[in-house]
């Protein structure tokens, strides 16, 4: 990854002892050090027919469940975030790769990548490939910004 995870302009910071205490090591793992869970091993990889999904690490809302879609990746996929201020994009270069890095906007913390192109039948020819570790839904309309 490019920064250090956390550090910056997030509103929402922690210490890594901090980070620590409030995640499990997977949850750590992917969000605080930029890792990957397994394809087809995350419990929001099917379309949820409502509701929406927020920052495990901070309770931010990220996406709706309105703008989830089957791209057949092992992820859940998104065509759009919640807000185009929800999630913040940056340059990676790791694994020998040029993608763009999907990270929350509030904690920094990263969720997966955003592909553009691809041919999917969304509005906006996008597809957020998010760990659902990253993620916890909610059936309310309504989700905690913090």
């Amino acid at each position: 990854m490019n920064s250090p995870l956390g550090e910056g302009h997030y509103r929402f910071a922690l210490s890594r002892d901090e980070w620590s205490e409030r995640l499990n090591a997977d949850e750590y793992h992917v969000l605080r050090e930029g890792g990957t869970e397994r394809p087809f091993t995350g419990e929001y990889e099917e379309v949820r027919a409502a509701g929406t999904y927020a920052c495990r690490a901070c309770g931010a809302e990220l996406f709706r469940a309105s703008e989830q879609f089957n791209a057949h990746c092992g992820w859940p996929a998104f065509w759009a975030p919640s807000e185009s201020d929800r999630v913040e994009l940056r340059e990676d270069r790791s694994l020998g790769m040029v993608r763009t890095e999907v990270r929350c906007a509030s904690c920094g913390s990263h969720l997966g990548h955003v592909f553009r192109g691809e041919g999917f039948p969304t509005p906006t020819n996008e597809r957020y490939c998010i760990n659902s570790i990253c993620l916890v839904h909610s059936d309310d309309a309504e989700a905690s910004t913090e």
